[in-house]
């Protein structure tokens, strides 16, 4: 394989807009590391050899470790170490935690304070900003997505980027715009690289986007992807079986909602041709909606 000639190789500009399409818009380092560099051999080291046994023996070499970090002092006991600190990690007691207060916020408004003050999920902190949502809170139909992504985690918004401009297009065909529904995620917090947010995030957020849905009471819900279809509706059924057909999501106090699956815009830009499909979808959810009003 012969190596690749300087001419063939991106400039900065290119990598630089890979890197951004990918996700990656923050240093981990004060220093570039190439990567690609080959590491010099390390030298093998000598074999230890057995210490010389008898009265002669010379005393063990210090290792330079003081003794008292050692726990090594004549008549003293070891000398405890701190615990290494590690990442916050998901569990039940978040949960539970979350879920109160969810259960507590009477308004919007609380429900917004309460997961701004919230330090349960891992997310928040690597995320920028608290995507709460937008649109209008009194309007009869909402929609859910997954989770924020760079656009969004900067301006605090949800929809913001490329998907969201698919979406104010996909609205305005049925007649809908910002200012007649309201649009909010499932994780308020943008997963580092846009990665796929885990099972126990999504549970530790689930309470919130619960309660959100109660406050707002729309009258139609939008299941924005998999995602969001899966932890609203209670369902383990992929998308493209789930979209096209009216579900229910209920809510903790017992109100019925009808809920239309579709696809995630993002997913639309990535795959055009299923844009009738997602198109269908909104037939359906305008024809509901004018059968409700």
């Amino acid at each position: 394989m012969t190596a690749a000639s300087p001419n063939n190789r991106p400039d900065l500009a290119d990598l630089l807009a890979f890197y951004a399409s990918a996700g990656v818009d923050e240093a981990l380092e004060d220093q570039p590391v190439n990567r690609f560099a080959e590491a010099a051999p390390r030298p093998a080291e000598p074999a230890p050899t057995a210490p010389p046994m008898g009265d002669n023996a010379a005393p063990p070499r210090s290792t330079g470790v003081p003794r008292a970090e050692t726990g090594d002092r004549p008549n003293s006991p070891p000398v405890a170490r701190a615990p290494a600190k590690t990442s916050t990690v998901p569990d039940e007691a978040q949960a539970a935690l979350a879920r109160q207060l969810a259960t507590t916020a009477m308004t919007l408004d609380e429900l917004r304070q309460h997961m701004a003050a919230f330090d349960g999920c891992n997310l928040k902190a690597t995320a920028k900003n608290l995507v709460f949502a937008d649109g209008n809170p009194e309007a009869a139909v909402m929609l859910v997505g997954e989770a924020p992504g760079r656009d969004e985690d900067i301006e605090g918004l949800p929809f913001v980027g490329r998907s969201g401009r698919l979406l104010d297009r996909m609205l305005a065909a049925i007649g809908l715009d910002r200012t007649s529904v309201y649009i909010a995620n499932v994780i308020p917090w943008r997963p580092p690289g846009n990665r796929t947010p885990t099972p126990h995030e999504t549970e530790i957020c689930r309470p919130f986007i619960e309660r959100q849905i109660e406050l707002v009471n729309p009258k139609l819900l939008i299941n924005l992807g998999g995602p969001s279809a899966k932890t609203l509706l209670n369902t383990s059924e992929g998308i493209l079986r789930l979209r096209g057909s009216w579900r229910v999501h209920t809510t903790a106090s017992g109100i019925a909602i009808p809920a239309m699956p579709t696809l995630h815009p993002a997913y639309l830009l990535r795959t055009p041709a299923h844009k009738k499909l997602a198109w269908r979808d909104f037939l359906e959810v305008k024809a509901k909606l004018r059968a409700l009003t």
